[in-house]
């Protein structure tokens, strides 16, 4: 199989799992660095790549209704808002990082990103109470996680839904919420890194064009499937391919 053609599958399979299931774009970014390039150059062609993910999930979730409710767009705002400090300091942070403590961070991110997946699947992590959207609890939450999510988005390539939609499910936002709200973050985290790169240089074009198109592509597909596809399964397939991916990156790296 050619790399290209490679590319192309895991950016369809990872677009689908970013609206289905949240973590998806991730398989892109590992691909890109299993493939040989820089740090740089993967986190700013994934970041460019998730542009249009993030929009056409946003629109997609928009038309379903899970967007539609006040309370959930403030918080949407606020996360989105808070995740371009984030996305901005993960950029800069990228600077400092050679390929091997690239590939060691990234690998951390995947395995622990999978364990979260898996504890909350498995019902180890439960939110007390279901968040009020639109509170102040709510927008205070969504400017800390904003944050948080946004650094790593930016600094590794990865997008936003891989981290944040576990956390919105732990913090007490229902699951399609969740994920709708980690498409509209993920283009503010995706759009402001990918400036970040440009300004060094290092976004590949034609790259990102091609793993582009098909995570588009997937992520209709996914949306589609997330209307009526139960997802504990797949859920604890995901989480359980994360935690491979991660110990291999980490084992590869040192």
């Amino acid at each position: 199989m050619s790399q290209t053609v490679l590319l192309v599958l895991v950016a369809l399979i990872g677009g689908i799992a970013i609206t289905l299931l949240g973590p998806g774009g991730i398989f892109v970014t590992v691909a890109l660095h299993a493939l040989g390039y820089s740090a740089a150059t993967v986190a700013g062609t994934a970041s460019a790549a998730f542009v249009g993910t993030g929009i056409v999930g946003s629109a997609a979730y928009w038309r379903s209704g899970e967007l539609a409710a006040p309370g959930v767009r403030r918080d949407a705002l606020v996360l989105t808002a808070a995740s371009v400090l984030g996305a901005l300091g993960g950029s800069a942070l990228n600077a400092v990082l050679d390929r091997q403590s690239f590939g060691v961070a990234l690998g951390v991110f995947v395995g622990a990103t999978g364990l979260l997946v898996f504890a909350r699947q498995r019902g180890l992590l439960k939110p007390a109470t279901a968040l009020d959207a639109g509170s102040r609890r709510a927008q205070w939450l969504m400017l800390g996680l904003g944050v948080a999510v946004g650094v790593p988005g930016g600094a590794l390539g990865v997008g936003g839904p891989v981290l944040a939609v576990p956390l919105l499910v732990l913090c007490g936002v229902p699951m399609l919420t969740a994920v709708a709200m980690a498409q509209v973050q993920s283009v503010a985290i995706a759009g402001f890194a990918t400036l970040g790169y440009v300004v060094r240089g290092t976004v590949d074009w034609p790259l990102a064009l091609l793993i582009g198109v098909p995570l588009v592509i997937g992520t209709v597909i996914g949306w589609r499937l997330a209307q009526k596809t139960p997802t504990e399964r797949l859920t604890t397939l995901l989480a359980t391919v994360l935690l491979v991916i991660g110990v291999y990156l980490v084992a590869t790296a040192v």
